[in-house]
């Protein structure tokens, strides 16, 4: 264990998220998504729901404030305009430890292009219906690092 590490975030997903830069992306995806066809290096967090990895996640990865939008989630197929409960947990998730950011729906097929191009796919054990974020990284400032030594 570590000190003030989220206690969900394994060494595989800590390893992710520190590598990642600026503008990097990382999709958290639900049971149901196709996560190892991608192409992208895949990081399995089975047995972990999807709203519980996105607060672990925002503990520690600022989103980028230079984007339009920093988060997507997957739009539902035949009702587009409507907004999944669980995407609505993730804008709360999100507006509660980001600050105030639209999650930007896509289209089913636009999301899985967009995933493709993500720095990492975090398959996770979520069974809730369009569970699929992607979250785009921003940068700390200098006021928002302090080191414990």
């Amino acid at each position: 264990m570590l000190r003030g590490v989220h206690p969900l975030l394994g060494p595989d997903l800590l390893h992710a998220l520190r590598t990642m830069g600026h503008g990097d992306e990382i999709v958290i995806a639900d049971a149901n998504f196709p996560a190892s066809t991608l192409g992208r290096p895949v990081i399995r967090a089975d047995g972990i729901g999807a709203e519980a990895l996105v607060e672990a996640i925002l503990t520690h990865m600022p989103l980028d404030t230079f984007a339009p939008a920093a988060a997507y989630r997957m739009a539902m197929v035949e009702t587009p305009e409507e907004v999944p409960p669980i995407c609505l947990s993730f804008e709360e998730i999100i507006d509660r430890l980001a600050g105030p950011f639209v999650v930007a729906p896509l289209e089913r097929f636009a999301f899985y292009e967009r995933a493709r191009k993500a720095a990492y796919v975090v398959a996770t054990g979520e069974l809730k219906l369009y569970g699929n974020l992607i979250l785009t990284k921003g940068v700390l400032s200098p006021g928002e690092f302090e080191p414990a030594w």
